[in-house]
C-alpha cells in the first residue's frame, strides 16, 4: 500500500506553491513549475477532472526532487 494520496491536480500544486515552486507556463492542459531558487528543479502537472493517481504523483515528485515526506508535510499545513 503506497503512503501517497490520490489529489487533485490543483492541490498538487498547491503543495508545490508552498514547497517554493511557480508557475513558469500553462499550456493546454498542463502547467509547468519551476522551484524559485533551483532553475533544475521542475514539474509538468496535467489538469484533469479526476484524481491523479499515485504512480504519476510518485512521477511528479522526482521531477521536482521533492521527498515523499516532505510533500505529505506540506499536504497537511
Amino acid at each position: 500500500m503506497s503512503i501517497l494520496p490520490m489529489l487533485r491536480a490543483a492541490e498538487i500544486i498547491r503543495v508545490l506553491l508552498k514547497a517554493g515552486f511557480k508557475v513558469m507556463r500553462s499550456r493546454g492542459n498542463h502547467i509547468r513549475l519551476e522551484h524559485m531558487s533551483d532553475p533544475t528543479r521542475k514539474a509538468s502537472v496535467a489538469i484533469h477532472s479526476k484524481d491523479i493517481s499515485r504512480g504519476v504523483l510518485a512521477a511528479i515528485l522526482k521531477q521536482a526532487k521533492l521527498s515523499t515526506e516532505e510533500f505529505l508535510r506540506l499536504l497537511r499545513k
